[in-house]
């Protein structure tokens, strides 16, 4: 017989265990608190070598980004590695009714796989890509971003988070000197990845010409540029274009986007980090464009 966790102390104190770590959790998905550094120095990946992957094979991980990737109809599933805890966590009352492999492992099994840096949750989802999206699939679209050769992962994550949050309908960015979809860039979305077009093209500069045919307003945000922001932004459709970590814009995007702007900012600090710099411009642009009806 199951215990009552009103009346058994062990259970109502696993109960009540379980609701503070679904608040936690809660809070540091927000961003409300940070999320804590591990509580002990983990091995370095100097002795680690990564695993080679097939062409359409990819390995994500970290609970949200596996919740995500499993509620997803366009994701094709091949495998589920997991512990018991992350299972449960997962919300999987039945591995049967996932209708993939599942396997069960400990943490130390996925370090080997992903490295002991990897911040797995333990649990691990190994899938295809996710189908190619044209630019064509944007026409009813108000809002997108445009990266010129960001390259780090990390922060490609962290600009499609924000384009999700305001509801922009897409990212689109450089085959070339930018992540392809991976682990690492799956995780730092923490969940976007799958809810928001990745739209990687050849030619930048055609693109964004194309996007000018489709109604779109282009702007590049430079440190420099000749007006703030808010002033510059015109039109029904927006297409926020941020350049690269280091070098921003490169001239033939800065020559071909509609205009150039900058975020004006009053304190000391003159300059943001690409993926702090995406998520006001997106706040901007939905200002201008609730002000536009």
């Amino acid at each position: 017989m199951a215990k009552d966790p009103k009346t058994d102390k062990t259970a109502r104190d696993t109960h009540y265990a379980t609701l503070r770590r679904q608040v936690r959790d809660a809070k540091r998905e927000r961003g409300e608190i940070p999320t804590p550094g591990p509580q002990k120095p983990r091995k370095s990946n100097a002795d680690w070598t990564p695993p080679k992957l097939a062409p359409e094979q990819v390995l994500l991980y970290g609970l949200h980004t596996v919740r995500a990737a499993l509620d997803n109809p366009e994701r094709q599933l091949i495998k589920l590695s997991a512990t018991q805890n992350a299972l449960v966590r997962l919300e999987i009352s039945s591995v049967e009714n996932l209708g993939i492999p599942f396997e069960t492992v400990t943490p130390q099994d996925l370090d080997k796989i992903l490295g002991p840096e990897a911040i797995h949750q333990g649990v691990m989802l190994e899938t295809r890509p996710l189908p190619v999206r044209r630019l064509e699939a944007l026409k009813d679209s108000p809002l997108i971003l445009v990266l010129d050769q960001v390259t780090d992962p990390h922060n490609v994550g962290a600009i499609m988070r924000s384009a999700v949050a305001f509801d922009a309908g897409a990212v689109i960015t450089t085959q070339r000197h930018s992540p392809t979809e991976s682990g690492v860039l799956a995780k730092s979305a923490s969940g976007a990845l799958e809810l928001i077009p990745y739209i990687q093209v050849t030619n930048l500069a055609d693109a964004l010409n194309e996007l000018h045919k489709l109604g779109f307003f282009s702007v590049g945000l430079d440190s420099e540029g000749p007006a703030p922001m808010e002033g510059t932004l015109s039109g029904d459709r927006i297409a926020l274009v941020l350049g690269s970590e280091g070098k921003g814009l490169r001239q033939k995007t800065r020559e071909t986007v509609s205009a150039l702007a900058r975020l004006d900012m009053p304190g000391a600090i003159k300059s943001l980090n690409v993926s702090n710099a995406a998520a006001v411009a997106l706040y901007a642009s939905r200002q201008h464009l609730a002000a536009k009806g």
